[in-house]
C-alpha cells in the first residue's frame, strides 16, 4: 500500500528458508482468519433484524473492506511468495522491487480499504456520540438512507485518494516489494528525493487527522458516559427509569472506542515507515512487520465484537443454530429454504432506502 519502494540494483539477501516459510504460513493463517471472521460478521449484520440499523450498516461496510483485503490483497502476496520459493529464490530473495501488473489492482485496493476502515470508524464514533449526547435527535439526524449514502461516499473518496499518488506524478508506480511482501508505491532509482514523492505524506496525514478527530469524539462520548454513570450512582435505582441512554448504547460506545485504539495501534508502524521512506530511509525488515501488522487488523474486529458486544454474540449463536433447527424440523420443505435467502437480501436493501417514519 504505502511506502518507499525505490528500484535500486537488485541485490540478494540470504534470508533463511525456514523464516520465509514461517512468514508464508502466517499469511495463509491471515487469509483464513480474515475471510471466516468477516464473512460471519457480514452474515450477522445483514441477517439479524436487530443489526439493520445505521450502526449495523457501518459495521457491515467495515467488514466488507476487511474481507476485500483477505480475498484479494493477501492471496496475491501468498502467490508471489509461493512462486518465489518454488523457483528456488527462497534462500536468496531479491531486495529490489519487482514490477507487476496485478499490483495496480491489489495496491489501490489495500490503500482504499485502509481509508475506508478509518472513515467508517470515524462515522461509527459520530453515530455513537449523537446517540449518547443527543438521544432524542438520533432518529432524525442519523437515518439509514443518510448512512448508506455516506458509506458510498466514503468508499468512492477512499479509492480516489488511493490513486492520487499515481495521478499526481507519472514517476510513482506500484511494484511488488519482497521486503514487505506487499504491493507498494514505488519511485524509480535516483528519483527518490524529488518533491512529488512528498505526496505520499498525504496518506498518514489523512489517517492521523481522522484518527485525531475520532479520539476527540470518543473522549467527549466517554466523558458524557462517565458523568451519567456517576449521576446514576448518586441517584440509585431512581435513575433507572429516567435514563438518557441504554446499556447497549454504552456497550456500543466502548466497542467503537476499542476499534479506534486497535486501528491506531496497527496503523502507527506503517505511518512511521512512510515518513521514514519519504526521508530516504529503507527499512526492509521493519517494512514487513509494519505492513502485516496493519493487515492483521482486518481480522481483529470480529474478535472485538465477540468480546465486547453481547448482541453480536447472540447474533452469532442464532446464525449457527438456525440451520440446525431448520434441518431438524423442516427437512421436507427443501424448496422454501432456497428462496428464503433471496427475500432476506431484498429486505436489507429495502430497509436501507426506506424512509424512517417510525
Amino acid at each position: 500500500m504505502l511506502g518507499n519502494s525505490s528500484s535500486p540494483n537488485c541485490t540478494l539477501s540470504s534470508a533463511p528458508l525456514l523464516g520465509e516459510i514461517c512468514k508464508l504460513f502466517v499469511m495463509v493463517l491471515l487469509i483464513v482468519a480474515i475471510i471466516l471472521g468477516n464473512v460471519v460478521s457480514l452474515l450477522v449484520f445483514l441477517q439479524a433484524r436487530q443489526f439493520r440499523t445505521s450502526q449495523g450498516y457501518l459495521k457491515a461496510s467495515l467488514a466488507l473492506a476487511d474481507l476485500a483485503v483477505g480475498l484479494i490483497v493477501v492471496p496475491y502476496s501468498v502467490y508471489r511468495e509461493v512462486s518465489s520459493l518454488a523457483s528456488g529464490m527462497g534462500q536468496g530473495s531479491s531486495s529490489c522491487s519487482i514490477p507487476s501488473l496485478p499490483c495496480f489492482v491489489t495496491g489501490p485496493i489495500f490503500a482504499g480499504c485502509t481509508f475506508v476502515s478509518i472513515t467508517t470508524i470515524f462515522m461509527l464514533s459520530v453515530e455513537r456520540s449523537v446517540a449518547v449526547l443527543k438521544p432524542l435527535h438520533k432518529r432524525a439526524v442519523i437515518t439509514k438512507r443518510r448512512t448508506v449514502w455516506l458509506i458510498l461516499l466514503s468508499w468512492s473518496m477512499s479509492f480516489l485518494l488511493a490513486v492520487v499518488p499515481m495521478i499526481s506524478s507519472p514517476d510513482i508506480t506500484l511494484q511488488y516489494n519482497p521486503c514487505s511482501k506487499m504491493c507498494t508505491y514505488a519511485f524509480p532509482a535516483g528519483r527518490l528525493s524529488g518533491s512529488p514523492w512528498n505526496v505520499m505524506m498525504l496518506f498518514p496525514a489523512f489517517d492521523f487527522s481522522l484518527l485525531g478527530a475520532t479520539f476527540t469524539i470518543n473522549f467527549i462520548t466517554f466523558a458524557a458516559i462517565r458523568h451519567y454513570c456517576k449521576a446514576r450512582g448518586r441517584l440509585g435505582s431512581e435513575a433507572q427509569h429516567g435514563s438518557r441512554f441504554s446499556f447497549s448504547d454504552i456497550t456500543a460506545a466502548k466497542t467503537i472506542g476499542i476499534l479506534t485504539f486497535a486501528f491506531s495501534a496497527s496503523f502507527s508502524p506503517i505511518a512511521v515507515f512512510v515518513v521514514g521512506s519519504v526521508l530516504g530511509y529503507q527499512w526492509c525488515q521493519f517494512s514487513f512487520y509494519a505492513f502485516w501488522i496493519l493487515t492483521s487488523n482486518s481480522c481483529w474486529n470480529v474478535a472485538i465484537y465477540s468480546a465486547w458486544d453481547p448482541k453480536f454474540r447472540q447474533g452469532v449463536r442464532e446464525l449457527f443454530s438456525r440451520p440446525v433447527l431448520n434441518s431438524a424440523s423442516q427437512r421436507p420443505s427443501h424448496s422454501t429454504e432456497g428462496d428464503s435467502s433471496a427475500p432476506a437480501c431484498v429486505a436489507v436493501l429495502k430497509e436501507m432506502f426506506r424512509p424512517e417514519n417510525a
